[in-house]
């Protein structure tokens, strides 16, 4: 069956190894909520998880400070993780692909998908997974 982003597991293995820094778009202070559980099981797997929330800036989450927006980020980011509507996502990935320089993926959650967001990402020079969940495919294959 191909899956919506057309990336292979080899991709998708590819894509967690290389990923040490996530901004977290969407993160919730909310144990129950999914951005909560991702960003909680990201961060305990390793990875810088910065949370993006601007009701929660200055708070803090995964151990690190919860920014407001991504032009807050002031590190390189490897990954941006989405965790907005699909017909949110174009104004997330602009401003990724804006402030993030080098960023070199973005990352739509489970249920998510935005083609055109994808196609701009593409031709900025970063990856797309859509409709995925690295808190899934990470035990999936392994990680």
């Amino acid at each position: 069956m191909q899956h919506v982003d057309r990336l292979t597991d080899t991709d998708i293995a590819r894509i967690l190894g290389d990923t040490k820094v996530i901004a977290l778009v969407g993160a919730s202070p909310r144990p129950e909520r999914p951005s909560h559980q991702v960003g909680e099981f990201l961060a305990k797997r390793g990875y810088k998880v910065i949370p993006v929330n601007p009701g929660q800036a200055g708070k803090e989450l995964f151990g690190q400070t919860v920014v407001a927006s991504l032009s807050e980020i002031d590190e390189p980011v490897d990954m941006v993780d989405i965790f907005r509507r699909s017909e949110e996502v174009m104004n997330v990935v602009e401003d990724a692909l804006k402030h993030l320089k080098g960023l070199k993926y973005v990352w739509m959650q489970l249920g998510i998908a935005n083609d055109k967001a994808a196609a701009l990402a593409h031709a900025q020079g970063a990856e797309v997974v859509m409709d995925r969940c690295p808190a899934i495919e990470i035990p999936r294959l392994g990680l």
